[in-house]
């Protein structure tokens, strides 16, 4: 979506084994394994904003460290325990984090329609009802790429 809107676009991930996939099909501009010191240092104040996704427990102060002054990190994912938010970077760097949930009808629809416009997909993995727990187990062990959708019409058909 972002690169519809003509923004240069980096993919942080913890492992090198989603480069291509970020690059290709994702079209991003860039990758940096977020576990690389060296990658991370490289890009130390060269962001001017970050949305993160990520659900899971991670640190941010690595992303805080990576944004310019006025920097901005919007979370968007919720993780199970509340991130560790060090005052200093903030303050020194004059940088913000934030949050932003999903909008109501009218952004839904007009994100919609911008999708369609621009040829925006999503990468789901459709499942049956009677497959949640195993899904949810392989949320746990992050054997997910991207997102889960239950096919709740299919699951309650009669055999």
């Amino acid at each position: 979506m972002a690169k519809a809107f003509r923004a240069e676009v980096m993919v942080f991930s913890t492992t090198e084994a989603k480069r291509q996939e970020a690059l290709e099909g994702l079209k991003a501009d860039h990758f940096i394994v977020s576990k690389d010191p060296e990658q991370m240092q490289a890009s130390t104040g060269t962001f001017d904003g970050i949305l993160d996704t990520v659900s899971t427990n991670h640190p941010i102060l690595p992303f805080l460290n990576v944004l310019k002054p006025d920097g901005k990190l919007v979370l968007v994912g919720v993780p199970e325990k509340p991130h560790e938010l060090p005052a200093f970077p903030l303050i020194m760097g004059r940088k913000i984090v934030g949050g932003s949930n999903i909008g109501g009808i009218k952004e839904t629809h007009e994100m919609l329609e911008f999708s369609a416009k621009h040829g925006i997909t999503a990468d789901i993995e459709i499942i049956p009802l009677d497959y949640l727990n195993t899904a949810v187990d392989r949320m746990l062990k992050y054997d997910v790429r991207y997102r889960f959708v239950i096919d709740v019409a299919n699951s309650l058909k009669s055999p």
